[in-house]
């Protein structure tokens, strides 16, 4: 995740507004830009963050 933000609340914000504009997936999106789904997932949950398939975003 070397181009994104380290700050959790900062990758949130960027990875939500990535998704909402760019994404139809979280999927797609680590797929495009060569993140991993898994390590993604877990770097935002440390911050209480959790993905929702449904609404395509972090909440």
């Amino acid at each position: 995740m070397g181009q994104l933000p380290q700050d959790p609340i900062m990758l949130y914000s960027v990875i939500n507004t990535k998704l909402r504009d760019f994404y139809s997936s979280l999927e797609v999106l680590c797929e495009d830009m060569g993140l991993s789904e898994e390590e993604l997932k877990e770097k935002l949950s440390s911050a209480g963050f959790e993905y929702d398939k449904d609404r395509n975003q972090f909440i």
